[in-house]
């Protein structure tokens, strides 16, 4: 597709459209397997020179002071049309949420925050961004923040990214220098200033009130809301926190149009999007292919299959290691979009997608989750700060089978009593995993128990006997 800004109108004028509009409503169709024209992050393996050379070369920066001509309302309506949905993990469609921005200031400056933090396990596509492709997301973030009439970005960047934020750091001095961003960015009279902040390494930081309070040198905890950041965010001003693959998309989308980007996928679940792939395949990976592709298909043609073939695969955690597990079966016919994976029983998230053959324990497995949120939560609501110990002393015990059938059920109740009673996601972050386990694999658990009990077996005492469980407990 070729696209020419019109400057007078400032509209973008399609010159040439080689994908059909109507493309997306098609019946029945196959997604994925994408072309790498079509492909919006052209240097995800350092091909090329990452910084501003490689950039402008790859088409970056190419006329943005054109788009930033356009009336921001005009750069709302693009991102809504293209049917953009966050790429963080809650699947928000970014348009929206970027219009809740005001448009006339109180005399508060705007704000936006990019989140770069990415600590959920399994999740590795925003630093594959900022370490190859680091101008997409500096030029985003200006367009971004522009269309909200912000006066600057933050990009909060998790602190174990010592090399992405180098990359990252380099990439706003080249643009500084070049007059793309500062006073007067790109030549539009449009001051815009981007300040890369670095985390302390804390998990909960991810959540977007934390971030903030992170940022603002204070603790980082979840605020309750509301208020929220749209009314009163970093500095107590109008705040936006998006996602860093979001934002890199935005330019693309103003350059070939909004209706290019909603082509790819079904509905309600557009464009292209990246995917992480770990564990058990032949060939993990971080890889851009269309929304919407089937799980089985992503695993096999990106991933070079499941180790030991199709047959030898347990199940799929497919949106990072919040979101609950799915069993083979349900792989087969499951497609990697937010409204697919919910009917799965599962959810999109980061589409950091985790696959666990047959040698895995998968008890085991699910435990380490619950290790991983029970040391990352923040403390502050007594339901994650005591459930997630109580999910972890619990799934101890089932990992050996030291336990029976009823406590499966209380651990589900117990994820219940987790889930939607949190400030932040985290409780359900911790949840969900177990909720997975649970419904997929009990038969398992079951299993575990049996071969427990039968290795050792109750002795059936008198009830003053010193071996009774309650005879001897002072």
């Amino acid at each position: 597709m070729i696209v020419r800004i019109g400057k007078r109108t400032g509209r973008l004028v399609r010159l040439f459209a080689s994908v059909d509009a109507t493309k997306a409503e098609e019946k029945p169709r196959s997604y994925g397997n994408i072309s790498d024209q079509d492909r919006i992050f052209s240097n995800l393996y350092k091909d090329q020179d990452p910084f501003i050379n490689g950039a402008l070369k790859r088409g970056d920066w190419y006329r943005t002071k054109d788009i930033l001509s356009c009336p921001q309302d005009f750069v709302i309506d693009e991102i809504k049309k293209s049917g953009l949905r966050g790429r963080g993990g809650a699947g928000f469609p970014s348009g929206l949420k970027y219009s809740f921005m005001p448009k006339k200031s109180d005399g508060r400056p705007s704000y936006l925050v990019v989140n770069a933090d990415e600590s959920e396990p399994a999740t590795c596509k925003d630093r594959e961004i900022m370490r190859h492709d680091p101008h997409k997301l500096v030029e985003g973030a200006l367009i971004v923040g522009y269309a909200m009439r912000a006066k600057a970005a933050y990009v909060y960047i998790r602190g174990e990214f010592w090399h992405e934020a180098q990359q990252l750091e380099r990439a706003v001095a080249e643009a500084y220098e070049k007059g793309f961003i500062g006073k007067n960015a790109c030549g539009s009279g449009y001051d815009f200033d981007i300040y890369v902040h670095r985390g302390a390494g804390a998990y909960v930081c991810g959540e977007e009130t934390s971030m903030l309070s992170s940022i603002e040198g204070v603790v980082g905890k979840p605020r309750m809301k509301p208020p929220y950041p749209a009314g009163t965010g970093l500095y107590g001003c109008p705040t936006t926190v998006t996602n860093v693959e979001t934002v890199s998309t935005v330019p693309t989308i103003m350059r070939r149009g909004g209706s290019w980007f909603a082509s790819f996928g079904r509905k309600n679940n557009h464009g292209t999007k990246l995917y992480s792939l770990s564990g058990h395949i032949n060939n993990p990976c971080t890889v851009e292919d269309e929304m919407s592709i089937s799980v089985r298909e992503l695993i096999e043609r990106h991933g070079g299959g499941v180790r030991g073939g199709w047959d030898n695969l347990l199940g799929v955690i497919p949106g990072g290691s919040s979101t609950p597990i799915i069993s083979k079966e349900l792989c087969e016919t499951a497609l990697m979009d937010f409204d697919s994976l919910i009917e799965a029983g599962s959810a999109f998230g980061t589409a950091g997608v985790i696959v666990l053959d047959k040698s895995t324990d998968v008890i085991d497995a699910i435990l380490r989750l619950s290790k991983f949120y029970l040391h990352e939560s923040c403390g502050q609501c007594t339901p994650c700060r005591e459930g997630t110990g109580w999910l972890v002393d619990m799934l101890e015990r089932m990992k050996i089978g030291k336990a029976d059938y009823g406590e499966i059920d209380q651990l589900y109740e117990l994820t219940k009593q987790i889930e939607g009673h949190t400030i932040c996601a985290l409780g359900e972050a911790a949840a969900w995993p177990v909720q997975g386990l649970i419904k997929h694999y009990r038969p398992v658990m079951e299993d575990r128990m049996d071969k427990y009990h039968s290795q050792h077996p109750v002795v059936a005492e008198g009830p003053f006997s010193s071996h009774h469980p309650v005879a001897g407990s002072h």
